[in-house]
């Protein structure tokens, strides 16, 4: 990849106690690391993931660019309608091909990020305290927390240029024909 907007990656994870989980779903550019979309909802359901992708497709920077939809297999990404909005909006689809982290790295580093360095999954909160916890968590990552991967720029700084190539790193996991990008 070489530029924001032409590699979306998409994930679902668990936020909250077990005895009271609700979903967060996020859409992240794999180039810059910027999180573009997302949804916190109480189910499972194919509008969480909807909503989310709506939200990145509305904040769109780069609208006459090629842009791929990368995702595991999930329900909500399978589904006629989510399809159906990407076809729309001229993005193609992409999707693991195993349920193998490794094959969507990248969004499942941003998951892990939220939940370790920001706590987002810590506390037993109602859905609208894990949604302003999230916004928040999401606005200073974007914004403020710059990324090794990144050159040290934050994913809003990376974002908004296109000059600088996106560091890759080998999977020690996967064979090493394949280059997993983080």
């Amino acid at each position: 990849m070489n530029r924001p907007e032409q590699v979306w990656v998409s994930d679902i994870t668990y936020v909250g106690k077990r005895t009271n989980p609700s979903y967060l779903v996020l859409i992240t550019d794999a180039y810059s690391k910027k999180i573009v979309g997302f949804n916190v909802s109480n189910s499972l359901s194919v509008e969480g993931s909807l909503q989310a992708v709506s939200m990145a497709l509305k904040n769109r920077s780069y609208q006459n660019e090629s842009l791929i939809h990368h995702s595991d297999r999930g329900l909500q990404y399978c589904s006629n309608d989510y399809q159906a909005l990407l076809s729309k909006n001229g993005i193609e689809t992409s999707m693991t091909e195993k349920y193998d982290p490794y094959e969507n790295a990248v969004a499942e580093r941003i998951n892990g990020i939220l939940k370790q360095e920001f706590d987002i999954a810590k506390y037993d909160l109602n859905i609208k305290d894990k949604l302003r916890l999230i916004q928040e968590a999401i606005m200073i990552y974007n914004n403020e927390r710059p990324h090794l991967s990144n050159y040290m720029l934050t994913p809003e700084m990376m974002h908004k240029q296109n000059n600088i190539e996106m560091k890759t790193y080998k999977s020690k996991k996967l064979n090493n024909e394949v280059i997993v990008q983080l």
